[in-house]
């Protein structure tokens, strides 16, 4: 129901009907609800990193907290899209899952939680969807390539960011909020890219 309306835990609720979401032809309710917010989230990322100007064409994008819900299901939509994919994750037991949803290679989360000692590092990331925060964001914007874009979509590493404008102001980076609660109806119907009963979270097995 989410954040502003009771009912969550209710099994059946009177609700506006302008809140109702009509099911995407293709889908069951139970693939729709496994996707849910998580996929939301991800696919708004995704979009917004593609009004900015990513391409597969233009390099290494990096998924951070990419084993996670949000995570894993961008990895997933990027790899769908051609988008050359680099997984970050604490759970090296989830390397073979990363590259099953199409990441090109998995990094340790470890050196992005360190602490940014320059305010520029050398250019890696073409965008970044990051469900982390903290150090991790900081290192992120430090590595991005000039005018590439960072989707933030979380703070499970903090909600702190300790860094300069410096790679704003010299590469023109792009910091971009996402938000998949109070967004306008209309930024979320897009769904065309085609999630595929083949990924684990819409699996009618799981």
């Amino acid at each position: 129901m989410g954040e502003v309306q009771w009912g969550g835990l209710a099994q059946k609720a009177s609700v506006n009907g302008d809140w109702l979401v009509p099911l995407p032809a293709g889908l069951t309710t139970r693939q729709a609800m496994a996707i849910g917010t998580a996929g939301l989230t991800a696919m708004l990322a995704v979009m917004a990193l593609e009004s900015h100007g990513l391409t597969p064409g233009s390099g290494e994008v990096l998924v951070t907290g990419a084993a996670g819900g949000v995570g894993s299901v961008a990895t997933a939509i990027l790899a769908k899209l051609g988008v050359q994919i680099v997984a970050s994750t604490g759970r090296p037991e989830t390397l073979e899952y990363l590259k099953g949803l199409g990441a090109t290679a998995v990094l340790d989360r470890s050196p992005f939680s360190e602490p940014s000692k320059r305010p520029l590092e050398a250019e890696r990331w073409a965008g970044c969807i990051d469900s982390v925060g903290g150090n991790t964001l900081a290192r992120v914007l430090a590595q991005t390539k000039y005018a590439g874009s960072v989707a933030a979509v979380g703070l499970a590493g903090g909600s702190k960011l300790e860094h300069t404008v410096i790679p704003f102001l010299l590469r023109s980076v792009n910091l971009l909020g996402i938000d998949s609660v109070m967004c306008p109806y209309r930024s979320g119907l897009r769904l065309g890219i085609g999630f595929e009963p083949t990924y684990p979270w819409i699996s009618s097995k799981r």
